[in-house]
């Protein structure tokens, strides 16, 4: 018998957000993969921690912080390798994915290399765009509108052209971009529209209003930006 491959977004970081399914396949699982960056602890784990059942075979995946691709990309090599080997010897691998696993996430690239090989099923997640939008208080979009997702690290030109095109925003990935990111909505006047999120539903959590940002901003961060009147009144 060969084993299945299970996607499973975690969610955005606190542990009750996780779906009854994701917490289900996670406490039965004989293997659990994850990814790692470059050598830390993994978050993905950390929101799971409670549920991998002792004697789990866990598989770490390093992937490295690099604009290159191709490290990253031996690294997803790496790991497709070793869940393999558990799947063809009929063993289940639950792979852990921070938030949902097709969206912006790393399982991605495990599935493209895996799913014409493997069974795979995909437990989709709650997102970091949906955390962040709860724990403010906005809204994203009513009506006819539509929402515009970007990574902060963008162009600055192209930042600028897409937001000033756009209804509502959510600009993903902000971390060390935080600095051109702030300009460029500064630049377009929007700065009163725009709000600050960082680590979603953890206790850390941080919400103020893009000019009260810090100076520095975590990876696990993102700026909400809605214009104009409430769309919902």
């Amino acid at each position: 018998m060969i084993g299945v491959l299970y996607g499973v977004g975690v969610g955005p970081g606190a542990a009750d957000l996780m779906t009854l399914r994701a917490a289900r396949l996670i406490g039965q699982a004989a293997v659990v993969a994850y990814p790692t960056l470059a050598g830390g602890a993994s978050f993905a784990r950390a929101i799971a921690a409670d549920l991998i059942p002792a004697g789990a075979v866990e598989i770490a995946m390093d992937v490295p912080m690099s604009v290159e691709r191709q490290p990253a990309q031996l690294a997803y090599d790496a790991g497709a390798a070793r869940i393999a080997g558990h799947l063809e010897a009929g063993r289940d691998v639950v792979c852990l994915c921070e938030g949902d696993p097709f969206f912006y996430g790393s399982f991605m690239y495990l599935h493209a290399r895996l799913s014409r090989r493997f069974r795979v099923e995909v437990v989709p997640g709650v997102t970091s765009i949906a955390a962040c939008a709860a724990v403010a208080g906005r809204p994203l979009v009513a009506r006819n509108e539509r929402l515009t997702v970007l990574p902060g690290p963008l162009p600055a030109a192209e930042l600028r052209d897409r937001i000033a095109g756009a209804e509502s925003v959510a600009i993903m990935k902000v971390g060390r971009h935080l600095g051109k990111i702030r300009a460029v909505i500064a630049d377009l006047g929007l700065m009163d529209f725009a709000l600050y999120v960082e680590r979603a539903s953890l206790p850390e959590q941080v919400v103020c209003p893009l000019a009260e940002a810090p100076k520095a901003a975590p990876y696990f961060s993102m700026i909400l930006l809605t214009k104009g009147a409430d769309p919902w009144l």
